[in-house]
């Protein structure tokens, strides 16, 4: 196993990015670089890793869908009560990671995170299939449960108990915005000499520019 895994390897040589093809604003940029995404077939698109941690620092991640950018924040719902909305009760910060093979393409985003209105999750809640609001309701998400009939049952139970009704969004369920700090943008290179441009927001209290950006090292 340990050759055949050190053996494994990709030369990315499909494009590549220079400081000034980002222009100055990285929400507009990750825009672009996300619809040439979606124009290039990427299999689940908006798929993110979000990494978390517990307040002792713990770290965790799994993978989410983005579901809206909105105010220069990226938008993604859950269970508040899952373990990833405990971590981020407990230390409000995040990283997330997009991934795209397709276009030998990845960036990172980090920043604080915050719950978005009642309203906005009612919003996006009722446009949901009903199975998935039904299945929200029924799976008590991170908990240990016996089995998987346990699950079916809750989900079958609940799906006789609103038959013809309207759903209600639960309080344990909604959205969270992550407000970005920092942006990397990341083209594979050939020979592992890839490009990547990071914007960061300004400290500087005098600059003229909201975000500060620069090229890292491979």
């Amino acid at each position: 196993m340990k050759s055949d895994l050190s053996s494994i390897r990709t030369n990315y040589t499909k494009s590549s990015l220079d400081v000034a093809d980002t222009g100055d604003d990285p929400i507009v940029f990750f825009q672009k670089w996300f619809q040439e995404a979606v124009l290039s077939e990427v299999f689940e698109v908006n798929a993110m890793t979000l990494a978390t941690a517990s307040k002792d620092g713990k770290p965790d991640a799994r993978t989410v869908l983005l579901k809206g950018i909105e105010n220069g924040t990226f938008v993604f719902f859950t269970n508040y009560e899952s373990r990833k909305g405990k971590e981020l009760e407990e230390n409000p910060l995040a990283c997330l990671v997009f991934f795209w093979p397709e276009l030998e393409r990845q960036v990172r985003i980090e920043g604080g995170v915050s719950k978005v209105s009642r309203r906005e999750s009612e919003e996006y809640f009722h446009s949901r299939p009903r199975e998935s609001q039904i299945g929200a309701l029924s799976s008590p998400q991170s908990d240990e449960i016996p089995n998987r009939s346990y699950l079916e049952e809750r989900f079958r139970k609940l799906q006789n108990e609103l038959q013809d009704k309207e759903i209600d969004l639960p309080s344990y369920w909604g959205g969270y915005a992550v407000r970005p700090e920092r942006i990397e943008f990341w083209q594979g290179r050939a020979s592992r000499l890839h490009d990547r441009i990071v914007f960061e927001k300004n400290a500087d209290p005098d600059s003229d520019f909201f975000w500060r950006k620069f090229r890292v090292a491979p």
